[in-house]
């Protein structure tokens, strides 16, 4: 399908940028994809990316006769429509570093035509947007709701947008409206730029709530013989909690998003003297349940023996992502870095741990391990069955934090098998 001759430029092919960009080409518009890094503009232009995003690279690929990726900025005068669409690096503390989003946006202001359309799609702090604006700019900013490990389909398939302007009532330019109405036609919720800004925080800050809840009562569960997967499915049918809540408990917040959104919070309560107590807690929760594997091992395994033979599968901190991004699994393994490691992950490249040994697949990470632990939940480490771990493991400790193995039933079978919300 083509949408007239609409071009529509995205500016950072960063994870944002790429699959942003590359689900607009899906849709029929030509685009153009900037960047200022040659090495990654002349490997999009063959087809590869190392981004790991399930359906990135078959669309890459399928629609590249609607994607130019250029380092040429002139390139951006042709767009009618152009994304600020650079991922946002933030620091060990979770604070934002914005230099490549202000020096995209002074490009994009020099570069672009006259009657051009600009958004910033990329997450920026409340306050942000408001300085570029003037009466005869048409600056927007959307709030973006991509996921690692779901981007693709939640670029092709909102489930609304938000959108910030100079006054919440400002009419969206017909080919930006268009655009947007063009993937699906979800709800378009029009606010003022400061509302926009911070209600991508609002969403992160409530999910946060939920995770820091669910981890929370998911401990209590191992401590009194509950089992909170026994619990979800009742909470997941009351209403005020709903189907879609995250409510899985996990190893902490990770991916840097929720982390950058509650140190914002933390920053603007100090600037304007309100109570952010309740947000410092959920930091505080997330740094506790990091070292949930770690409390494991010292309670129950490392008193008996000084030096193991350990196995890690997964490093990257969800499945379906290459992001590392304060992974608990990469958080552990230098915790326990005086023990003989193993490491696998299908995506992620094994000489970022250099104290463990790579394994090129499942079965020789596992081989002749003393104690297995699982830390992403990867589709193909919920294969495993017993009878493979009984032939290679010489151990009879498993850590599978998200329940990968619950169904084989280990500990009825002579191992010390261990999950999140389980007695």
């Amino acid at each position: 399908m083509t949408i007239g001759h609409s071009r529509v430029g995205f500016v950072g092919m960063s994870h944002l940028g790429l699959n942003s960009a590359v689900v607009a080409a899906n849709y029929g518009y030509k685009v153009v994809g900037y960047d200022k890094d040659p090495d990654l503009i002349k490997n999009l232009r063959l087809g590869c990316t190392q981004i790991e995003e399930p359906n990135l690279e078959n669309l890459l690929k399928e629609n590249s006769d609607r994607l130019e990726f250029s380092t040429n900025k002139n390139t951006l005068s042709s767009c009618e429509l152009i994304y600020i669409s650079a991922d946002v690096t933030t620091n060990e503390k979770g604070q934002s570093d914005l230099t490549i989003i202000k020096d995209y946006l002074a490009t994009c202001l020099k570069y672009k035509s006259l009657e051009a359309t600009i958004v910033v799609l990329s997450q920026v702090p409340p306050g942000f947007t408001r300085p570029y604006s003037n009466p005869q700019l048409k600056l927007f900013y959307q709030v973006e709701t991509l996921i690692f490990g779901r981007a693709i389909e939640r670029a092709s398939k909102p489930e609304r947008y938000i959108v910030g302007s100079r006054e919440a009532d400002d009419p969206l330019p017909n080919c930006y409206r268009s655009f947007l109405e063009s993937h699906g036609n979800p709800p378009i919720i029009k606010m003022s730029y400061e509302s926009a800004e911070l209600a991508k925080i609002s969403i992160n800050c409530l999910l946060a709530s939920s995770i820091s809840t669910a981890n929370t009562l998911a401990e209590i569960c191992e401590k009194i013989g509950a089992d909170w997967n026994e619990i979800i499915p009742a909470l997941r049918l009351d209403k005020r909690i709903g189907e879609q809540s995250y409510i899985v408990p996990g190893l902490g917040l990770a991916g840097g998003n929720l982390e950058r959104d509650l140190s914002t919070v933390i920053e603007l309560g100090d600037e304007f003297n309100c109570d952010t107590q309740v947000v410092e807690s959920w930091i505080s929760n997330s740094s506790y349940r990091k070292n949930w594997c770690l409390r494991l091992l010292e309670k129950h395994v490392f008193p008996r023996k000084q030096t193991l033979n350990i196995s890690v599968l997964g490093l990257s901190y969800k499945e379906n992502t290459n992001s590392i991004k304060n992974s608990a699994s990469i958080i552990l393994l230098e915790q326990i870095s005086g023990h003989h490691l193993k490491i696998f992950d299908p995506v992620v490249p094994l000489n970022l741990i250099p104290h463990a040994t790579a394994s090129p697949d499942v079965y020789s990470c596992i081989d002749e391990s003393d104690v297995l632990v699982i830390m992403t939940p990867w589709a193909e480490f919920k294969l495993l069955d017993r009878e493979t771990l009984d032939k290679l493991m010489t151990g009879r400790v498993i850590i599978d934090p998200f329940g990968c193995l619950n169904h084989l039933a280990l500990n009825q079978f002579g191992y010390q098998y261990y999950s999140i919300g389980k007695s």
